[in-house]
């Protein structure tokens, strides 16, 4: 079974339909539009229309009109991932990229890795807040060419606001259903040589009904979830000269979680009388630089990066008495230098040196590990309608060993119909995770096992992307497919882990786009994946075979913005609350989401949003009842800049 937080079909055809957003899209170029710069599929900026791998792009002005406040909200319509929160907001957040495990994907955050060391590498989008984010790339298939371990199934890469220009002030206030209360206030801008952005944020939710009442013992009341987040981030450089500077990023989040845990002292176990408190900290931060030789021709850039997790989980008395809390810390260092050569015009060469090492500390033993990784990449463009990249890069792990791995991503574009054409084929892999080489739990008979190997996989994607009639439609497809082995999965005892499982993925992501006016954009995407364990023929859990999103914007006038949000999701397979019913067909669901927003004036903006306008109550994952409908109102205030969402 693949299986992480508990983990043939033909080329789907392109669905037509009534609207969607420009978020969470195939990146692609509007009608009279140049293409969007991208950075995380080559780790150079570089135009959407020559990126031969599939990204997707996410901008702060797509989180602004559809009022994302958490990021599995901004990612949950993206082609290709599956996003699965335990219950209501700072619930625990997964996302499966096609079809991989959730902890396959990398996750990096203003250039430095997030994966949390202590959550079997995995990273819990729960905790994102989005009042300070400026892009969201999310980029799918096999990239450890450039990323190392990790991305096995994609690279999602969160990009916060920097400052430029005169200073700019924005405060923002929303209230509404669950007892949510959030506010969010920030300062950016530029003097002379110096930049700075500042972003304080506060959200808190209370009363969210995500225990279904049908799990409950006779006469239990349910306890609705409650969580508050803070998050402070910062981003401060310098321009020393035309051609150098230093910067420093900063984000510490603090947070407090109150759920419904779990009664095993029955079994099948039984959501607990009385809520588990969690409490975290995390913090983010990296010291960088770059600095230019022989005039632009070798562009150098370097950083030092840290990133820090500390979890405290307290469950409720049972019967055997108190309970004492757990802890799970873990730390990363990293060193890391990246050199952009400028070969010739339409060739450039990028050159990569890291050095990693993750701690488990008391958690609840203390290990570590060290990972020093080299890369080198070629972009290049032997035509004027063809580019391509190609990358290799070589691991030394200090528990296992060497791990090469490459990539090679050409896009063709045909001048005379407009057709675009991507490609890629590239390998990938994940080393095994402290948690699983040092913690055993004897006490239930589980024991780690030190010699694990890594996963690998090798995987491709074909695609195409057509614009008519000027570019006011566009629609698209792209097929995938991506062999798993070496899986980390329970042995034949069931005592401990063991590099025995295999995997195997495919699908295919379509989209229609449609803009038949300035004020009127309308989009459909759709995601068939099949993901199943080559070694039982079963299909693994929580990666549902269809997922359909529609959405629009419309500018009714100048000043009043409307934004709707579909999703229908197919059934999955899953295992109940407790996995005492390890497998089961669970039902999918659809559901609405619509927004507004006045441009009142003088920097003054009035919102409102439903979310689940329908009221339809459903579990995703299995035994966590996502929120009902609730309304949700605010305004926002912003001097000397441009709002958000305009």
């Amino acid at each position: 079974m693949l299986l992480q937080t508990p983990i043939g079909g033909g080329l789907a055809a392109v669905l037509c339909a009534i609207a969607s957003s420009a978020a969470c899209q195939e990146v692609g170029t509007p009608p009279g539009a140049q293409a969007p710069l991208v950075v995380t599929a080559t780790r150079t900026p570089t135009p959407a229309d020559q990126v031969g791998s599939s990204i997707s792009l996410i901008t702060a002005g797509d989180i602004a009109r559809n009022q994302w406040r958490t990021l599995p909200d901004a990612l949950a319509d993206t082609p290709g991932l599956n996003v699965v929160q335990e219950g209501g907001p700072g619930g625990l957040g997964s996302v499966f990229i096609r079809g991989a495990n959730s902890n396959h994907t990398k996750v990096v955050i203003d250039g430095i890795d997030a994966n949390d060391p202590s959550q079997n590498g995995a990273f819990d989008f729960g905790q994102v807040l989005t009042g300070d984010i400026a892009r969201v790339e999310v980029l799918r298939g096999p990239q450890s060419s450039l990323y190392g371990s990790d991305a096995i199934g994609g690279v999602i890469d969160i990009v916060t606001v920097a400052g430029d220009g005169p200073a700019r002030f924005d405060a923002n206030l929303e209230g509404g259903a669950f007892e949510t209360f959030n506010q969010t206030a920030g300062v950016r801008g530029a003097a002379q040589r110096l930049h700075y952005a500042l972003e304080l944020e506060h959200f808190s939710s209370g009363d969210t009904p995500v225990t279904p009442l049908d799990l409950l013992p006779p006469g239990r009341a349910r306890i609705g979830d409650a969580y508050e987040n803070t998050t402070l981030s910062a981003k401060l450089g310098a321009d020393l000269t035309a051609r150098s500077g230093v910067g420093l990023v900063v984000r510490y989040v603090d947070y407090a979680l109150r759920f419904t845990g779990d009664d095993f002292s029955v079994f099948p176990s039984v959501p607990a009388a009385a809520q588990t408190d969690q409490n975290g900290r995390q913090l983010f931060t990296r010291a960088a630089g770059h600095f230019d030789l022989f005039g632009s021709v070798l562009q150098n850039s370097f950083g030092v990066g840290y990133s820090l997790y500390r979890t405290r989980l307290q469950s409720p008395d049972v019967p055997f008495g108190p309970q004492a809390p757990t802890f799970d810390r873990g730390d990363r260092w990293k060193v890391d230098w990246q050199g952009t050569l400028a070969l010739a015009p339409g060739q450039t060469l990028v050159l990569g040196l890291e050095d990693a090492r993750d701690r488990l500390i008391d958690s609840p033993v203390s290990a570590a590990v060290g990972d020093a990784g080299a890369f080198v990449e070629l972009q290049a463009a032997p035509a004027a309608d063809l580019n391509f990249a190609a990358s290799v890069r070589f691991d030394d792990n200090s528990r296992f060993g060497a791990a090469t791995t490459w990539r090679i991503a050409p896009a063709w574009r045909i001048a005379t119909t407009g057709t675009l054409i991507r490609a890629s084929y590239g390998t990938g892999f994940k080393a095994p995770p402290l948690t699983q080489l040092f913690v055993s739990f004897p006490a239930f008979g589980f024991y780690a096992n030190p010699n694990l190997r890594p996963e690998t996989s090798a995987g491709y994607d074909l695609g195409f992307e057509q614009p008519l009639w000027g570019g006011r439609l566009r629609f698209g497809a792209t097929w995938f497919h991506n062999a798993i082995r070496q899986l980390i999965d329970p042995n034949a005892a069931g005592d401990s882990l063991a590099n025995i499982g295999r995997a195997t993925t495919f699908g295919a992501e379509s989209f229609v786009a449609f803009a038949p006016t300035r004020k009127l954009t309308l989009r459909a995407d759709y995601t068939y994946t099949v993901a199943r364990d080559d070694e039982t023929g079963q299909e693994l859990l929580r990666r549902p075979r269809h997922k359909v999103t529609f959405g629009g914007t419309w500018l009714v006038t100048d000043r009043l913005r409307l934004t709707t949000n579909l999703t229908w999701l197919g059934s999955w397979v899953d295992g109940n609350r407790s996995f005492s019913i390890p497998r089961l067909n669970a039902p999918g669901y659809f559901v609405a989401n619509v927004a507004a927003a006045f441009d009142a004036g003088h920097g003054v903006q009035l919102f409102a949003r439903i979310n689940n306008l329908l009221d339809r109550r459903y579990e995703d994952p299995v035994g966590f009842q996502r929120p009902g409908s609730g309304a949700f109102a605010g305004a926002r205030v912003n001097w000397g800049g441009r709002n958000a969402s305009n």
